[in-house]
């Protein structure tokens, strides 16, 4: 198996990148789709949630009340820091789970573990190969307001809750930059198959923290 991590802030085209790279043949694993199974009704994450934060954050149905969530703990660190470590361990736990189930489904498989808070959350899976996603900050924000419908104002704010570009580069062995054309992000992410594919190796045809 041929584990990629691949992470990349907010709008910066990760889900692109790891929708080419399923095309490809590549099985991914979306920690952001774990982190809501870690919270599903009757869930122990989300009784832990509810014993930290009040159990007025769980509904009559069951449910984990996001936005109420969000209100507490966006733009306070403290409450953040204690969320964080009550659901990262969980949806490090499970995507333990997922990566050995798909290696032992296929031994030969490339397995991307999408995940966008691989800098914060301090995810430490044995990657043979991080990929970062990187576009420029105007360009993150006008996507944000032309196809999310956030103000541009709210758009900056996420980009400036999260890791920065130098961060997530510190950890890369391949940049993808999506800055230009779709077809320009689906070239590289080809180039990058090719490596994995080819030599096993995508990260020996570039320097490290390269850009293709």
């Amino acid at each position: 198996m041929y584990l990629i991590g691949l992470t990349g802030g907010i709008a910066s085209g990760k889900s692109t990148v790891a929708s080419a790279l399923a095309d490809h043949g590549a099985v991914v694993i979306d920690a952001d789709l774990l982190a809501r199974e870690v919270v599903e009704p009757g869930a122990p994450t989300l009784t832990d949630i509810a014993r930290e934060f009040g159990s007025a954050l769980v509904g009559a149905d069951g449910g984990l009340d996001r936005g109420a969530l969000g209100a507490i703990v966006f733009g306070n660190p403290a409450a953040l820091a204690r969320l964080n470590a009550i659901v990262h361990p969980a949806v490090r736990a499970l995507s333990n789970e997922r990566i050995r189930a798909a290696e032992l489904a296929d031994p030969d498989a490339v397995v991307v573990y999408d995940v966008p808070l691989l800098v914060e959350a301090a995810v430490d899976h044995p990657f043979d190969l991080v990929v970062v996603t990187q576009a420029a900050p105007e360009t993150r924000i006008r996507r944000m307001v032309d196809l999310r419908g956030m103000s541009s104002e709210a758009a900056a704010l996420r980009i400036r809750s999260q890791a920065d570009d130098a961060e997530r580069s510190a950890i890369a062995d391949i940049v993808i930059d999506t800055d230009g054309t779709l077809e320009h992000t689906l070239r590289q992410v080809d180039d990058l198959w090719t490596g994995v594919r080819g030599d096993g190796n995508a990260a020996g045809t570039e320097s490290v923290g390269g850009r293709i």
